[in-house]
């Protein structure tokens, strides 16, 4: 069985721009969040309002770009160690070994083969 898309998430040098257009277009719910271990991240969380599909976010990153890529998905991974070797192995790098986030889970931050950026999430159990 594959594993799903959990999220996604939109790089921009102008977050409260970027989250103005989605909200006036798609009618989406868009709310600056604070993250507990980064304050400083300029974060906002993006709620679809959709009853189906994916929530998301909008991020301006903390470094100049370039950025690879401007589009993160992440994927729902049970264990991030494995999918770390299992990437790796299969060509692409790791960019983030696991990044604690607040009290939601973890991530890791990988590049396939072509560069492109994507995420492993690990929910923490509730």
């Amino acid at each position: 069985m594959g594993r799903p898309v959990v999220y996604w998430e939109l790089m921009s040098r102008d977050p409260a721009k970027v989250a103005a257009f989605y909200e006036k277009v798609f009618d989406w719910n868009i709310q600056s969040r604070k993250i507990e271990n980064r304050p400083q991240m300029n974060y906002r969380m993006v709620d679809t309002d959709a009853g189906q599909g994916i929530n998301g976010g909008i991020v301006r990153p903390e470094r100049e770009g370039p950025w690879p890529g401007n589009m993160t998905i992440y994927i729902d991974v049970d264990d991030l160690a494995p999918y770390r070797k299992r990437i790796v192995d299969a060509g692409g790098k790791i960019l983030v070994d696991e990044q604690q986030v607040g009290d939601m889970g973890s991530l890791t931050l990988f590049a396939d083969p072509e560069g492109r950026m994507m995420g492993l999430w690990k929910a923490k159990p509730h």
